[in-house]
């Protein structure tokens, strides 16, 4: 019989039925075979491959979330455009930031150097802080350094209630030796152990690389903490933290501030003259002088300038002298400058007469030294009678 006939052909409807629950049945299996993983199963299927990086990418990515769904909630109704403006501006600032920290531990990785601790691990939320102060400092400064350590700068625990009550870091920053792993190292490592108060950069230590020192700090310290301002200090410079604190709240509205004592003092041309420029034919000719610039014993910028220094690293310019490269880093931006004499005042009796008047002092130091001379024996003088009360860090609001 052949298989056309009609008593062993299907019936039409009975083949669509089949066709039908066919495709169903396919679409069930499917998506149940097919089904696309959750985002936290591939992070952690990446991480298996990350692991010698020790970077948790669930951790940034998260953070890029939050400041999507914050971007979301521009304009308020119950804000004004100025308060909009600096809500969107943070955000902005914050992205940067998460940005500039990524890039670092990527360079960090490919160079082959060993990344800072705070860096391996990239965390959902960062603390927020109010300022971080950096006081620069040297391998042959262990002296200078005990004598912050005896008098401005808490320590111990008060340093740690520093942080989590004010939100104020403090580090003595300095990079490393030629040879990495040294004697020289090792002694600020075992300092290090006993005080915990270094923040150690991926820099080699050296007179003529205060520039780079200087940038690496920016760059490291805003890519470890998030805070509104970043300082930088010597350690022969007494700092009364307090006043400090004070002095940089009036400016936290303005989006990007360089606070210091401003100068601009003439070029120097003559090769073996102390604080010779090499570049100084950029400057015009003789007698020409350097732009306004804050002088380098103490001063301050503000969140947007630590990001912009930290993105842009790479391509700004070093002058052999570390606070006109700082200077010249915001040529050209937007940036107003804060001049703040109590940012240098001198030695007694000058900041002593200035206390005892109600007018304290954020910073002394003498001229002629370019920081308090002799300040390893001098800095508890100046201490006892420039130095605000004990209690005052603690009352203040910031």
């Amino acid at each position: 019989m052949s298989w056309k006939s009609r008593g062993d052909s299907v019936p039409r409807r009975w083949t669509i039925l089949f066709c039908l629950g066919s495709f169903f049945t396919g679409l069930l299996f499917t998506n149940r075979m097919w089904t696309e993983p959750e985002a936290k199963d591939l992070i952690r299927a990446n991480k298996a491959n990350e692991n010698k990086n020790e970077l948790t990418v669930e951790g940034y990515y998260s953070k890029i979330l939050q400041r999507k769904e914050e971007s979301t909630k521009f304009p308020r109704e119950d804000s004004t455009t100025d308060d909009n403006l600096q809500m969107l501006s943070k955000a902005i600032s914050n992205l940067e930031m998460e940005l500039a920290a990524a890039k670092m531990a990527q360079e960090s990785i490919l160079r082959g150097s060993p990344m800072p601790q705070e860096l391996k691990v990239i965390k959902a939320r960062r603390h927020k802080y109010f300022m971080v102060i950096g006081i620069n400092t040297a391998f042959n400064s262990r002296k200078r350094r005990d004598s912050v350590r005896s008098t401005w700068m808490p320590q111990g625990d008060k340093r740690k209630r520093l942080e989590e009550e004010k939100g104020i870091v403090i580090r003595f920053v300095i990079g490393h030796g030629a040879t990495s792993g040294g004697i020289l190292d090792r002694a600020i490592e075992a300092e290090d152990k006993k005080h915990g108060d270094f923040l150690r950069l991926n820099h080699v230590e050296g007179y003529l690389e205060l520039s780079a020192k200087t940038k690496a700090y920016f760059a490291t310290a805003f890519s470890l903490w998030d805070a509104e301002f970043y300082v930088k200090v010597d350690d022969d410079v007494h700092v009364n933290i307090a006043t400090l604190g004070i002095t940089l709240t009036k400016q936290r509205m303005k989006p990007r501030v360089y606070i210091g004592c401003m100068k601009c003092g003439p070029v120097l041309a003559r090769k073996g003259v102390k604080y010779y420029e090499p570049e100084h034919w950029k400057f015009g000719g003789d007698g020409n002088r350097y732009f306004r610039h804050a002088t380098g014993q103490l001063y301050a910028i503000s969140n947007e300038l630590a990001a912009y220094i930290s993105i842009n690293q790479h391509i700004l310019h070093k002058y052999v002298n570390e606070d006109v490269s700082l200077g010249s880093w915001f040529i050209g931006l937007d940036v107003e400058h804060i001049d703040d004499r109590k940012l240098c005042c001198g030695t007694p009796p000058d900041c002593e007469w200035k206390a005892q008047a109600g007018n304290t002092c954020v910073a002394s130091f003498d001229w002629s030294c370019s920081g308090i001379c002799d300040s390893v024996d001098r800095m508890k003088e100046v201490h006892q009678r420039c130095g605000e009360n004990g209690s005052a860090i603690w009352n203040a609001v910031f």
